[in-house]
């Protein structure tokens, strides 16, 4: 086991370098930088000749004044010297660099990636213990009782779970909830404990604020593991041992929660490493119209401003969650599943 772990260790450590040289080769593919993007959206200065690099730049029409700010920020170097410099800090010092913000301001990157983990965090484990409280117990129903009413109406709100956009199903609640009982989705927590301490009330006004959507979410993810824990456990009903351990007088349940839903779950299992990415990049629209202040408004806003350092670091981000949670869905399959053995 040790000697496993070292060695996915390493393999991580150098899947980790691709995706940041991934990454930020992603990020530097768009047309022009940051500094053609500012001159684009701000090109106005009272003054021409004050400019400030922190606080305010000022950028004006004429291409040598752009350079001026391009050189400042690094922008000139070749793309293996800015990779470099973008990098380095963060591997020896866990420095995340500066984001350059709209309007020419500048900020610490970790300050902002800080502000938005926990809300993400908050959010992501809300929606998976929500999506895997309904998916396994109704993906065992509908497969022990096949062709049921039960089935076909699990399988109908399975299917309109993955066919209506998640951000079009947040809209319709959102909608809803506001015209028949006044009540606001957009914000984590209610107006009485927004600047509050931590305490029992707070957490449970949190909780309360993030069912609505962490489900709205969480409903794509949940048909479809509807699906795939009812069709292995189909399978697995079929095969000799279950026919003769019910022959043996195994209570029916007590034999699917005993034997074949060991070997249904494994997808979940091993999907662990897909969820934390995959719902963080799934909630970027979803917490925009919702105005939730996650990880998915930063990556976009970023994007959307050619803010190289701070959307690589967020993807980067994405990619280390990624690892990690392949590690660890890698482990838990070990210990549930003993046929599978450590190489």
């Amino acid at each position: 086991m040790i000697s496993y772990i070292i060695k996915r260790l390493i393999l991580s450590v150098i899947t980790m370098i691709a995706v940041s040289i991934v990454a930020f080769i992603i990020m530097q593919a768009p047309p022009g930088d940051y500094v053609d993007h500012l001159h684009n959206t701000h090109n106005a200065c009272a003054q021409p000749t004050t400019r400030q690099l922190l606080g305010a730049v000022c950028v004006v029409g004429t291409p040598e004044e752009r350079e001026i700010v391009r050189e400042m920020l690094g922008l000139d170097q070749p793309l293996v010297i800015q990779y470099w410099n973008w990098i380095n800090p963060m591997i020896f010092h866990l420095d995340f660099g500066f984001s350059a913000r709209p309007g020419g301001t500048f900020t610490s990157a970790a300050g902002l990636i800080k502000e938005a983990v926990p809300p993400t965090v908050y959010l992501i484990l809300m929606t998976i213990l929500i999506t895997w409280t309904l998916a396994i117990p109704i993906g065992i129903y509908s497969a022990a009782r096949q062709n049921s009413v039960g089935d076909y109406v699990f399988t109908l709100l399975g299917f309109t779970g993955l066919a209506v956009p998640d951000f079009l199903l947040a809209l319709v609640v959102m909608y809803f909830l506001y015209s028949n009982f006044e009540y606001s989705v957009g914000t984590l927590h209610s107006g009485t404990y927004e600047l509050e301490p931590w305490s029992v009330g707070k957490v449970l006004d949190m909780i309360v604020h993030l069912l609505i959507p962490a489900a709205v979410l969480g409903t794509a993810g949940t048909a479809a593991l509807i699906r795939i824990v009812r069709n292995n456990l189909l399978d697995e009903l079929t095969k000799p041992y279950v026919i003769t351990a019910q022959s043996k007088g195994i209570s029916y349940w007590k034999l699917i929660i005993k034997y074949p839903l060991r070997v249904a779950i494994n997808p979940f299992i091993s999907g662990i490493g897909f969820i934390l990415p995959a719902l963080i990049s799934g909630s970027v629209i979803l917490s925009v119209v919702m105005g939730l202040p996650t990880l998915g408004p930063l990556m976009l806003g970023s994007m959307i401003n050619q803010d190289v350092w701070l959307a690589s670091d967020i993807i980067l981000i994405l990619g280390g969650l990624t690892v990690i949670g392949t590690l660890i869905s890698d482990l838990i399959l070990v210990v549930v599943d003993p046929r599978i053995k450590l190489s």
